[in-house]
């Protein structure tokens, strides 16, 4: 029977590359880490294989890795029963648990989000957090219940979001910010193994839902500051989508991946570029900072101005996707 205050038997249960460093502390840890749940090495997607980052960070640990598509099913639950371990540590977006998934730890499962709960509950929370305008976000480690992202709270880290951040910046950040909020919850844990938390605020509940296609697709008919903010919070995980036009005919699709707004007033329609190589918006001008090209290359902007002779007059145009 295990004593409190001793080190526990935990499964991991990650789903992407957020998931990857509070694997590494756990691993690292005197905690003792049965299994990892991860998606299977191998999959299909848009033709291409890849192997998952979770179950690569595992094999390295030399970690049993538990392969799902669907967490629920009664073979894995089965399989993580007969573990009979402690703790469920959950970073996996986008699903529940159900009640006998839950009720095969000792301790109930605990969870991972990138956002202060009950703030941006929900698959997105860090492009939700950006495109709103926030100041600040963090890291919640809460207990894992019915409902999805609204158990009680085991530990909170704060962190500002500094003007200029990318997802993908921020992203990174908050996985490791992550790990501070993980160790946090299992030395609570350790001294009791049902500590219930505090439970979240209803009346400061907001919702992040996941991101679609038309959230990555840039106007310049808006406001320069606007599409600047949607560039931040969109790249990679969708990206903010355009076309390239130049005097000649010639078209190219890009994402803009950083920029910034200029409210000298443009005198040429939206979309067009400026004498200052600018791109004109509705209330301004978005000085582009750096581009992913078609060819998936991140370049910053000054070098494709060189490589592609952009001059006044050239175009960016809505896509569709």
């Amino acid at each position: 029977m295990r004593l409190y205050g001793e080190e526990m038997r935990i499964v991991y249960f990650g789903s992407d590359e957020f998931a990857v460093p509070a694997l590494r502390r756990l691993a690292n840890s005197d905690h003792e880490i049965l299994a990892v749940v991860a998606r299977p090495n191998e999959v299909v997607r848009d033709g291409v294989l890849f192997q998952d980052l979770v179950a690569i960070q595992a094999e390295k640990h030399g970690l049993p890795v538990l392969g799902y598509e669907n967490l629920n099913t009664p073979e894995l639950i089965e399989e993580v029963r007969k573990l009979e371990a402690d703790l469920g540590v959950v970073a996996v977006v986008g699903h529940e648990l159900s009640v006998p998934l839950r009720n095969a730890f000792r301790g109930g499962c605990i969870g991972i989000h990138a956002s202060l709960l009950p703030r941006y509950r929900g698959p997105s929370p860090i492009a939700r957090a950006i495109l709103n305008g926030e100041k600040k976000t963090g890291v919640t480690v809460y207990r894992i219940g019915d409902q999805p992202y609204v158990g009680p709270v085991l530990v909170q880290r704060e962190t500002m979001i500094p003007p200029d951040e990318i997802w993908f910046e921020l992203h990174y950040r908050l996985a490791r910010i992550a790990c501070d909020a993980i160790d946090g919850a299992l030395k609570m844990l350790e001294q009791d193994l049902h500590f219930a938390g505090m439970p979240q605020d209803e009346s400061e509940a907001s919702w992040a839902p996941e991101l679609k296609e038309s959230d990555g697709l840039i106007r310049f008919d808006e406001p320069a500051e606007e599409i600047a903010t949607m560039c931040r919070a969109t790249w990679p995980c969708l990206g903010a989508l355009s076309r390239y036009l130049n005097k000649k005919g010639e078209t190219e699709n890009l994402m803009i991946v950083r920029a910034r707004a200029e409210f000298s007033k443009a005198q040429v329609p939206p979309g067009t570029v400026t004498a200052e190589l600018r791109v004109a918006t509705a209330d301004g001008e978005l000085e582009i900072e750096q581009l992913e090209l078609s060819d998936r290359r991140v370049v910053a902007w000054r070098d494709f101005v060189k490589q592609r002779q952009v001059s006044p007059g050239d175009r960016f145009e809505p896509v569709a996707r």
